[in-house]
This record gives C-alpha cells, sequence and structure tokens, in this order.
C-alpha cells in the first residue's frame, strides 16, 4: 500500500522528491534537534493522485488523522477545541524552491467560538481576533476564491476609518469587525458560510493547496525556471507558532550570507509582532537582524548558533525562516537560498576556501547564465544624475525602463516591444508575469526577504525595495519621491540594483568589471571580490573540461577579442560578412556578369580584398584553427531591395525619364534569381557547384593567406567548411577543387598549404548519410540552426515572432529549439551522426557552430554526445568555458545544477 503521510520525525532532505522541498528540510532540521514545531507531510505522491482523479488517493485521510491525532497528544490539546486550541498551519512544498506561487493558510482551526479560547489562554484578545482574521482571509481568498483584493480594501478602509498607517494599531474590536465583514463577503461572493469546522478546514485547504499545484502563477513560474509540469506539491501541516503576541514575539527571514553579494554575516529581516506573511509581503518595512539583537539578545544568540549550524550542515548558504513566541525561538523553515549571480561566484569562493566544498564543487554551484548577468553593462557612475530614492540593493544590475504601475500594462508594453520598470507598493505573486516582462522591480515596500527581493533575485531581474520616501499611487499611476518630484507612467527611470537607487531619465552603461577582466584588465576595486571568483571558477573549468571552445568570428578584431576571452580558435568565419558595405559592388559585378571574362575580373578584384580578411584573422589566431566557411546565403541577398528598385524605376518612368541602366539590369537580376523558399534553394554548397569560380575564388585567398603567414614565420591553421552539403558527392566535387586550387598556391608561393576540407552538417539527410559524408569530410561541424530549422519544418525568421509564444504557454515546448538544443529531435540527429562519422573516420574532429555553442543546457548535450568543440559569439566565450567545465563534472560527486 502507498503511504501518504510522513511525520517530521521520519524524513530527511534526501527525500525532497516525495516530501518536497520544504518538508524535507523540515525533517532534516528536526534530526539535527533544532526547535521545529512538529508536523507531518503529505508526499507529492498524494498531490499527483488527486491532481490525476480530481479526488484525494484512497487512505490518505485515515493517514492525516492517525498523524492529526499524534500531533494533539503531544500538544496536549485537539485542533480547535473551543478552551485552549491546537491550530495549524498548512503549506505548500514543491521540490524545487517556488516562493510565494502556490498556497499557505494558517491557524487553522479557529472558529467564532476557539476564537474566544485562544484570547483567554493567551491573554491577547487582540492576538487572538487577529489570528482569526488572517485565516478567514486566507481561507477566503485560497480555498473559497474570493478575490483577495475584497479583503484588502475592507482592511484598508478599517485602516483610514481609525486613522492609522499599520495592522498593529488596530484594536481587538477593528479586528473583530472584520472578521464579520469578511464572512460577510465570503457569504456574498460564494454562496456558503466560513466553514466553523476545523476539520473541514483542514481538508479544503490541503487541497486547495494541491489544486494551487497547477494554478496560472505556479505554472507561469515553472515555464519561466525550467519546472517539470509532473512533479506535484507536498503539504506541510504544522503546529503554528506565533510571533503576533506583542513586543517579545516577531516574525522573520534570515540567511547565512548576504544572497545579494555573498558576504559573510548574518543577513535578514524581523518584524516584531508579526506573522511570518507579514515579512514576505512587504506589508510593513522590516527591521534588520541587528535590531532584534538589540531587542531579544538571547534569542539573536540561538538563531545565530542555529544558522552556522545549518550552514555547516548544508555547505552552503542557507535561508531560513523563523518565530519568536514569547521569548521562544523556533525554526519554521530552511532551504538552499537563492542568490544573484554575484553572490553565486563569491560564495562559492569561499566557501572552498573554508574547506566546506572542493574546488570541483565550487565550480558546479556556478552557472554560466549567472556568468553572463555578471557580464552585463552597469551604469557609468560619473553619468548618474540626482537621486529619486534609494531602497534596499535586493538584486544587481542596471536597468532603464519607462514606469508602469501594474503588471497588464507591463506585459502589454513589452510586448509591443517597450523596456519597462514595475513600480508597486510591494509585489504579491500575481505580480509574476509582470516581473518576468520588466527590466526591473522597485518597491516602496519590504527588505532583502520580500517576495519582490526573492523572486528577483531568483530570476535574475534588477530589483530594489523598500524605497520608502517613494509615495507609490497607483491609482493615479505616479510616485512622488522625497524632493517632490513626480515621476508619471511612462516617464523613464534608471534603477540601479547593485547600489540601490534610482534615477529620473535613462542613464548611460559602461563595461562591467567582469568584461573589462576578460579584456586583460582588473576591474573596479570594488569588484575585487567578484571578479576573482570568477576568475578561480573559469581556471577551474579550463582544467577539468573536454570540449574546447571556439568562436564564430568574421573580422580581425573579433578573432582577437574571442582569444583574449580564452577562445581556443574560430569555429565560424562567415565569409559572407565579407562582402558587405562597399565590396556589394563587387557582388552585384559577378551576378550581373554577361560573360565569363567579366565574371572572372569580379571575382579577382574580390580576391585580395578577401586574402586580407583572412590574414588578419589568421594573425589573431596564430597557432589555433580557424574554420573558414565557403559562401552560403543565396546570392540575391546581394543584390538591392526588389521593391526599392521597381520604385526607383517607376518613379523615374512616371517623371518622364529614362530608368537607371544599372538598377534596370539589377531588377532583372533580382527577377531572375527569384525563389519561392531562398533557404532551401540556391545556396551552401549548390553555389559553390552552380557558379564558375566562386570556389576557386575563395580557396585561393584562403591559401595565400596560409602561404604568407607560413612565409613570414606565423603558424596558420586554416580549414576550409563547405555548408549545407546533403549528399557526398557534393563535397567531393568540391574537395577535389579545394585541392587544385591549393596545389596551385603552394607551387606559386613556394610552401606547402594543407587546408582540411569539412562540411557542416544543417540537413537532416546529412546527418542520416554521415557515415558516407565521412569518407570525404575531415572534420563535421554541425550547423544547429538551419539543422533546427530543417528538422522542425520552422523558419526561424517567421515563426518566433508569429506563434513560439503560443507554443510555450501551451507547452508545445518548455523553451524555443533556437534557444536550447531540441535533444529529442535535433539531438538525436546530432548524436547518430556523430557515432556514424566516426566509424567511417574515427579521427573525425566533430564541432557546434551555431547559436547553440554558447548555451548552456546545450553544451552540456554537446559534452555527452561526444563533440570535440563548441563555437560561439565572443562574448559567450567564457560562458561555454565555465558549462564545458561543469558539465565535464556531470554525475560526480558535489555536482549541482543550480
Amino acid at each position: 500500500m502507498v503511504r501518504y503521510v510522513y511525520d517530521f520525525t521520519e524524513g530527511g532532505r534526501d527525500l525532497a522528491g516525495l516530501l518536497g522541498g520544504k518538508g524535507s528540510n523540515l525533517a532534516e532540521m528536526t534530526r539535527l534537534g533544532l526547535p521545529v514545531p512538529p508536523g507531518f507531510t503529505l508526499t507529492t505522491e498524494a498531490c499527483r493522485a488527486f491532481l490525476a482523479t480530481g479526488s484525494e488517493p484512497a487512505g490518505l485521510w485515515e493517514e492525516v488523522s492517525a498523524h492529526l491525532s499524534a500531533l494533539e497528544a503531544s500538544a496536549g490539546r485537539l485542533l480547535g477545541q473551543p478552551d485552549d486550541p491546537l491550530l495549524l498551519s498548512v503549506r505548500s512544498g514543491a521540490k524545487f524552491s517556488m516562493p510565494g506561487m502556490m498556497e499557505t493558510v494558517l491557524d487553522i482551526g479557529l472558529n467564532d467560538d476557539s476564537v474566544l479560547g485562544l484570547a483567554k489562554v493567551s491573554g491577547g484578545e487582540r492576538f487572538a481576533w487577529d489570528s482569526y482574521r488572517r485565516l478567514v482571509q486566507m481561507f477566503g481568498s485560497t480555498v473559497m476564491g474570493v478575490d483577495s483584493a475584497s479583503f484588502e480594501r475592507s482592511l484598508a478602509a478599517m485602516k483610514d476609518l481609525r486613522g492609522v498607517r499599520d495592522d498593529v494599531h488596530l484594536t481587538a474590536s477593528d479586528l473583530a469587525g472584520l472578521v464579520e465583514t469578511y464572512k460577510e463577503l465570503i457569504r456574498l461572493e460564494t454562496g456558503e458560510h466560513f466553514p466553523q469546522s476545523p476539520a473541514e478546514q483542514l481538508r479544503r485547504a490541503v487541497l486547495a493547496v494541491f489544486e494551487s499545484w497547477n494554478g496560472e502563477r505556479a505554472r507561469l513560474y515553472r515555464r519561466r525556471e525550467h519546472i517539470a509540469d509532473d512533479l506535484g506539491t507536498a503539504v506541510n501541516v504544522q503546529r503554528m507558532v506565533f510571533g503576533n503576541l506583542g513586543a517579545d514575539s516577531g516574525s522573520g527571514v534570515a540567511f547565512t550570507r548576504d544572497p545579494a553579494t555573498g558576504r559573510p554575516g548574518l543577513y535578514g529581516d524581523y518584524l516584531p509582532d508579526a506573522q511570518g506573511e507579514d515579512v514576505v509581503a512587504g506589508i510593513r518595512n522590516t527591521v534588520s537582524l541587528s535590531e532584534l539583537a538589540r531587542l531579544d539578545p538571547e534569542s539573536y544568540a540561538r538563531l545565530r548558533a542555529h544558522t552556522e549550524t545549518l550552514e555547516r550542515h548544508y555547505r552552503d548558504l542557507c535561508d531560513i525562516e523563523f518565530t519568536i513566541e514569547r521569548g521562544t525561538l523556533w525554526m519554521l523553515q530552511t532551504r538552499v537560498g537563492k542568490r544573484t549571480a554575484e553572490a553565486a561566484f563569491v560564495l562559492a569562493a569561499e566557501l572552498a576556501d573554508e574547506g566546506l566544498i572542493t574546488p570541483d564543487e565550487a565550480l558546479a554551484r556556478v552557472s554560466g547564465e549567472g556568468l553572463a548577468r555578471l557580464m552585463f553593462p552597469r551604469f557609468d557612475a560619473s553619468a548618474t544624475g540626482a537621486v529619486l530614492a534609494r531602497g534596499v540593493p535586493a538584486s544587481p544590475g542596471a536597468a532603464v525602463g519607462a514606469v508602469v504601475f501594474d503588471t497588464t500594462r507591463a506585459v502589454r508594453r513589452a510586448a509591443a516591444g517597450e523596456k519597462v520598470v514595475l513600480v508597486r507598493q510591494e509585489t504579491t505573486p500575481d505580480d509574476l508575469p509582470g516581473m518576468i516582462a520588466a527590466q526591473a522591480v522597485l518597491t516602496s515596500r519590504g527588505g532583502k526577504t520580500s517576495h519582490a527581493a526573492v523572486v528577483a533575485r531568483g530570476m535574475g531581474k534588477v530589483c530594489v525595495c523598500g524605497a520608502e520616501e517613494l509615495a507609490v499611487d497607483t491609482g493615479a499611476r505616479r510616485f512622488t519621491a522625497a524632493d517632490g518630484t513626480v515621476v508619471e507612467e511612462g516617464a523613464v527611470v534608471s534603477v540601479d540594483g547593485s547600489a540601490g537607487a534610482v534615477y529620473a531619465g535613462p542613464v548611460p552603461l559602461v563595461d562591467s568589471a567582469v568584461i573589462r577582466y576578460l579584456e586583460g584588465g582588473r576591474g573596479d576595486e570594488g569588484a575585487r571580490g567578484v571578479v576573482d571568483a570568477v576568475a578561480r571558477a573559469l581556471s577551474r573549468a579550463d582544467a577539468v573540461r573536454r570540449l574546447e571552445v571556439r568562436a564564430n568570428a568574421d573580422t580581425p578584431e573579433d578573432a582577437a577579442r574571442a582569444r583574449r576571452f580564452g577562445a581556443r580558435g574560430v569555429g565560424l568565419c562567415r565569409t559572407e560578412h565579407m562582402f558587405l558595405g562597399e565590396r556589394r559592388k563587387l557582388v552585384e559585378q559577378m551576378i550581373l556578369a554577361g560573360t565569363d571574362a567579366e565574371r572572372d575580373r569580379a571575382l579577382a578584384d574580390l580576391l585580395p580584398l578577401q586574402r586580407r580578411d583572412f590574414t588578419g584573422i589568421l594573425e589573431a589566431m596564430d597557432g589555433l584553427p580557424v574554420t573558414i566557411r565557403l559562401l552560403d546565403p543565396p546570392l540575391h541577398e546581394f543584390l538591392p531591395d526588389h521593391t526599392d528598385l521597381a520604385v526607383r524605376i517607376a518613379a523615374a518612368e512616371a517623371r518622364g525619364e529614362e530608368p537607371d541602366a544599372h538598377d534596370v539590369d539589377l531588377l532583372s537580376a533580382v527577377n531572375r534569381m527569384h525563389e519561392e523558399n531562398p533557404m532551401l534553394g540556391l545556396r551552401g554548397v549548390r553555389l559553390g557547384l552552380v557558379v564558375p569560380g566562386l570556389v576557386a575564388m575563395q580557396v585561393r585567398a584562403i591559401g595565400e593567406a596560409v602561404a604568407g603567414r607560413l612565409l613570414a614565420g606565423g603558424a596558420p591553421r586554416a580549414e576550409i567548411m563547405v555548408p549545407l552539403v546533403g549528399d557526398v558527392r557534393e563535397l567531393r566535387l568540391v574537395r577535389e577543387e579545394v585541392r587544385r586550387v591549393l596545389a596551385d598556391v603552394s607551387r606559386v608561393a613556394g610552401v606547402t598549404v594543407d587546408c582540411p576540407v569539412g562540411t557542416m552538417i544543417e540537413l537532416p539527410r546529412a546527418a542520416l548519410t554521415a557515415g558516407r559524408i565521412a569518407e570525404e569530410a575531415e572534420f563535421f561541424s554541425f550547423g544547429t540552426n538551419d539543422l533546427t530549422q530543417t528538422t522542425w519544418g520552422f523558419s526561424r525568421d517567421d515563426v518566433e515572432a508569429e506563434f513560439f509564444s503560443a507554443y510555450l504557454d501551451k507547452g508545445v515546448f518548455p523553451v524555443s529549439p533556437f534557444e536550447t538544443l531540441d535533444r529529442d529531435g535535433v539531438g538525436r540527429l546530432v548524436s547518430l551522426a556523430v557515432a556514424e562519422g566516426r566509424a567511417t573516420r574515427p579521427d573525425l574532429t566533430i564541432g557546434v557552430c551555431g547559436e547553440h555553442g554558447g548555451d548552456p543546457d546545450s553544451v552540456h548535450f554537446f559534452h555527452t554526445a561526444g563533440l570535440d568543440y563548441v563555437s560561439c559569439s565572443p562574448f559567450r566565450v567564457p560562458v561555454a568555458r565555465l558549462e564545458a567545465g561543469r558539465a565535464a563534472l556531470e554525475g560526480t560527486e558535489g555536482s549541482d545544477s543550480r
């Protein structure tokens, strides 16, 4: 028989898949002997069974009742008994942290009778009615579906009536009145009464948490964070402890180190006379934990000791929720804390220095995605103007955008291509779509542990919280700064998440300290810690990785930068980029040539220009391989636009003038070369076989560049790549011409020029016949952009804008296949081609030069598939280096995909 319920004394963190992250960590803290309020966990299997059938699995409530009876016996009280009620919290807890995305209900067990008993036994009438008010509000919105805004309006009206700003200033009588108002709201909106039965409250709350797994915000968060939809959530039922019992009580969130910077020390927020939801919701501004040390030094000392225990045990930054109930400290939750990219690198380095983790574990705990964030530009400090406001630097980075005050407008304006900054008094889980759409989040309330801060850090969004001097008026769609400056919706602001500052208007950007380090400098003194941590991570990655990292570079400048960034060669040099600008005229001459002699003259004029380009790139990458792809796109791309030509000719005729003869010739050529689907037409190897002299000119330019570098004492390693090959016979014909031309160059130059010839595997047929193609190819390079297009039948230029958003929303795929390699389809073709190619030629060098070469997840696939190198844009080279190292550690002890 399947078991669905586990006591906190029975589990541990190794059961996160079954008990969820929260439940497994509560069990782990219980095993460590920390003060955890007792409780039990309903497993993710129970959730999945409920979601599959729409009803709870057989035997579930019998198990719940048995564990509840044991909990009641240990407490010496019954759930909801009138005189001294046992009260419970019901919280979600998925395997992976999803802060605020699913439901929580506190104070289960209170009703019209037990609230009076709670008031009597606690000696706090206001506390009892405050707890009951919270239950009715949470239960009404979470379980019964009443709009939470209705409750908030009633609460705000009561505070306005009493002339107070914070909930804590409402009296017991005020709160009792609110309870009645809330119950009437529920009756009017649902047609049923708030349930007085504690057992019914518990059952319905548990099922509501199960159902919240498929709530809109939870599904959106999972898509954003690439969390599987079939995991389900556990539910944790726990004895309530109360932080809202007066000045000697309170709730807080602590981090064992600063989650924004990684600096050591206990960081977090505390809110006296409050329950935990008040802290993360940001409805009142918190105080720092140093203030807790002054208010309650004994509890602070115990908290510090417990956090040190947890950090040593988990060997990582821990995020901890706690409550102090009349001087008694309770630990309510711990988890490995979300951190910014900067903090991730600094923490990994420091924990390795402290001996808590190994260098390989330190590498496994950082990511290429995080490194990419650290390479983003920062604000130019010398160009910042007056500060509009300062707040808590919750998530670092620099962002500029137009101010918006609600999620709907943020999503709409961002979808229209506008950069926006979401401004709220505080965010709630319902604001997640707006947070995703925005460049930055700014709130006037909350701290480093508020909802906005935690979610923004997890997503890598710029965030400033708790900017108290801002008066945010969402109704009027404006905020007012302390100096009286009014900022209306649509005005542009700049948000510095590293400094916690907000500026009016756009602030110019400069390269980050990490980019300056990669370029050969040391970076800012203030950023030395993160720069050194990045340097150590890259050094370790280079030491353990098997995959080589090359760069896609079309100019000597790109090649030189890529080499500074750690590239070990050029994996893709696109020759068509050398035909743009003023050289386009020469291509036009070649296309318009009426005779072989005219075409040969145009090619002869192009040759020295291409030779000069190749020479510069080979010099920049001296001693390292440079893979040069022969001309790939259709020739008509080098001609003027058909419409522009037709309009110019028609305009001349309308004026009674003779159209320009060159325009007429060009239009004739454009019409002649028109293709319905040019990306599947005359391009790639087909051009080389159809246009006489084109391959010979390019190969001669390459050969002469190589010869020139050899005679100058260099060590050039040019490789010639033939694009869009679908059949081995195409490659054989081109390879014969390459050999002939290089032999002639060698004879004239007096040095041997020998360039390996390979092909791009970018058509399904090439992948399926890779064994035969390898008879002629000395290397393969997967062009995964085109391979993805031709495998899926997608035109990248069209489909991403047309329907990809719908496909992502409907879960057809979790991420664009042009962003991360489709392992099931395109990946199978890659694996097949690797296996068959090496079966024919065991020493076959194989790489990838599509955009996937710099995507972290795809790099891991290419490592597993047995490729020799990945090639990507210069700025993604450090990311690929890091991920290649992490890929080499996958499956070893200490690897971590965080």
